[in-house]
């Protein structure tokens, strides 16, 4: 708990530096951003802090990989001088299989291309976790060593490294990536929207007291989390946590459905794979996400077949090459798992197929990282 205060506080001062172009405009964006009045205290502090599952390691992203691009000069703003600074950075053009692309750069301090590709590579994937939504404007991704809260807007998403440890050690580094994306990606269209103001006014209540008292800068990102979670993880959160955000925000729950916003690879209906046998028998065929994922050197794969059937379960690397059949068998209609044992491969993106007859037919993702 005091940790989750600690850095909600540490996040709130070094923030106000960062969110939005210019920088200098803030301070008064601020002043106004303190006028409204609302009727009771916020539920939360900061949502980032309401659910570690909202998304989690295990789920599946749209991070294809990165290829180095080499050296080259960029301005790239660095918390712990809070200021902007010019760097030869190391550079990596990232690409999603929803077609979206950013440039990642690593801080030269990382002191070779190798070391800057293993912090590319963790973080593209966990940003390709991210809706679609909330990946459209992003354009480059920085990333430091120290720990710095995190930063959006600008078209960036601003990384250090020390810190997202922490937010990893609490589970919200995900969670953290969703408040920061939504900076980037929808403050610009939507947080002084007529429709957004009607919903805010509606409402009359605020989910957090950082929403509450920053509102014109910090309630889009604030209220997106909470939606997520009860539009498409509600399996995910507790009953109560549900009903809070419901009864909150109401309005800006229908103003975010109104949107129509892009949120793959997220689905509404949402199987964990941390547990395919809890709702009891198949109800239908489903292949689950490997777990965990990335994975260093072995992972699981679960399926459930609904009926039975001839079973072929088989991983391929990129370029579409079979790698090694783990299934291959008639089967009856239950959940399975299976041990993918890849310490023999390079890291790399891999693929698993699952066809069991004429039945069902899919294939997955997933992200061998040493």
């Amino acid at each position: 708990m005091f940790r989750i205060l600690a850095l909600f506080i540490k996040k709130i001062l070094p923030f106000l530096l960062f969110v939005g172009l210019p920088i200098v405009c803030l301070a008064q964006a601020d002043k106004s951003g303190t006028s409204q009045t609302v009727q009771s205290d916020p539920p939360f502090s900061g949502t980032i802090f309401i659910d570690p599952d909202i998304i989690t390691s295990s789920d599946t992203s749209t991070f294809q990989g990165v290829s180095y691009s080499g050296r080259g000069f960029r301005t790239m703003y660095d918390r712990r001088v809070n200021r902007f600074i010019t760097l030869n950075a190391y550079l990596f053009d990232a690409s999603f299989d929803d077609g979206l692309t950013a440039e990642i750069q690593v801080n030269p301090e990382f002191d070779s291309s190798s070391a800057a590709l293993v912090e590319a590579k963790k973080y593209g994937w966990v940003i390709g976790q991210l809706p679609t939504a909330l990946r459209a404007d992003v354009q480059t991704v920085w990333i430091h060593k120290g720990t710095e809260p995190f930063g959006g807007g600008n078209n960036n998403l601003l990384i250090h490294i020390g810190q997202a440890d922490l937010y990893v050690n609490d589970g919200i580094l995900e969670e953290t990536f969703v408040h920061e994306a939504a900076h980037t990606s929808l403050d610009a269209a939507h947080a002084a929207s007529a429709g957004w103001l009607a919903a805010q006014a509606a409402d009359a209540e605020f989910i957090s007291t950082y929403a509450r008292d920053f509102n014109t800068r910090e309630d889009i990102a604030e209220s997106f989390l909470p939606y997520l979670a009860v539009r498409f993880r509600s399996d995910r959160i507790s009953q109560t946590l549900k009903n809070t955000i419901e009864q909150t925000i109401p309005n800006r729950i229908s103003y975010f459905d109104n949107q129509s916003f892009d949120m793959y690879p997220i689905s509404e209906s949402t199987t964990s794979v941390l547990d395919p046998l809890a709702s009891g028998p198949p109800k239908t065929f489903v292949l689950f996400q490997n777990y965990p994922n990335p994975f260093n050197p072995s992972t699981i794969i679960s399926y459930s077949i609904l009926k039975p059937g001839f079973v072929t379960l088989k991983i391929y690397d990129i370029l579409g090459r079979e790698i090694q059949t783990l299934v291959s068998e008639f089967r009856k209609a239950n959940t399975y798992s299976v041990d993918f044992d890849a310490r023999e491969l390079a890291s790399g993106i891999y693929f698993y197929n699952l066809q069991v007859g004429n039945n069902f037919a899919e294939r997955k993702k997933m992200l061998l990282m040493r």
